[in-house]
């Protein structure tokens, strides 16, 4: 006796934007904006013009921004990258990697707050980035203060049951894959540490192609970043103005649910602000046009 398959559910891709592509609208203005162009969720860097960490009445601004996530149905991924939020005068300043440990210190008590808030937003991970090398300092002792400075963000992210995903930036200590998997190893491998996975920095400096480069880290992605770029030139371009072949990319994206990942895939233009608005509506276009399952 013949039985018809179950038909298999289809997959999907749940597309976001980065507020530090839209730094020129208020983030309530920012988050509506989105969800009326039909996105999914939002990358929501703390800053100073958006839902400022360091600023007084954290609390009830967080909460405030829960309830606008809830009532315009928006995922939500909290990313720590702003430029200038703790040193105004230092890009990323001061960083895990910092010679100071006091300095150090501050870089770590972001990530815990940015826990605490992504806890409260319902956030499904938190993204960091290790900074860059300091003049003169050995790797070994880069990578040993990497690993300190992360330690107490990692258990606090372990106790929330959300991950703290580390991004491989070109430039930083932490640039690549092979990167990472290094800090995973130093660090015993701990639950609470996932894979920030860049597109654009796949094609910018690995090996092997975007595509292939998912499907390798597929086990340790919490979130993904999506825009276009160039080989070895650190430059986050609109979709088309890049190298980067999309429909394999999206596809193998897509294929990511079938291993449990419910995160966002988050276009990252943080240069690109001017044209934020219509660089939305374009790039959610783009990748519809190319693949992106809706």
């Amino acid at each position: 006796m013949s039985t018809t398959p179950s038909p298999t559910p289809p997959r999907t891709l749940r597309l976001g934007y980065g507020t530090n592509g839209l730094t020129d609208l208020r983030l309530d203005d920012a988050l509506t904006l989105l969800a009326d162009l039909g996105y999914d969720g939002v990358g929501l860097t703390l800053d100073h013009m958006h839902l400022d960490p360091l600023a007084p009445d954290l609390p009830t601004r967080v909460r405030h921004t829960a309830r606008t996530l809830d009532r315009l149905g928006l995922a939500v991924t909290v990313e720590t990258g702003a430029r200038y939020i703790l040193d105004p005068r230092h890009k990323h300043g001061p960083s895990l990697l910092d010679p100071d440990p006091r300095a150090r210190a501050t870089r770590t008590a972001l990530l815990t707050t940015a826990v605490r808030i992504a806890t409260d937003l319902g956030a499904h991970a938190v993204h960091c980035f290790s900074g860059t090398t300091p003049h003169g300092t050995h790797p070994d002792t880069a990578w040993q203060r990497l690993a300190d400075a992360l330690t107490p963000a990692l258990h606090t992210a372990q106790d929330a049951g959300i991950p703290l995903a580390v991004e491989p930036e070109p430039g930083h200590l932490l640039a690549t894959l092979a990167d990472f998997h290094h800090l995973r190893t130093t660090l015993g491998n701990p639950e609470a540490l996932g894979l920030t996975l860049d597109i654009g920095h796949c094609q910018c400096l690995e090996d092997t192609s975007p595509a292939d480069c998912v499907r390798a880290a597929a086990p340790w992605i919490r979130h993904i970043q999506i825009e276009d770029m160039r080989r070895g030139v650190h430059e986050h371009l609109p979709f088309g103005d890049g190298d980067i072949d999309f429909p394999p990319v999206l596809a193998v994206l897509a294929a990511l649910t079938d291993t449990g990942y419910h995160g966002l895939t988050v276009v990252e233009l943080p240069r690109h602000s001017h044209a934020g608005p219509e660089l939305a509506r374009t790039s959610l276009h783009f990748l519809r046009a190319h693949g992106a399952p809706a």
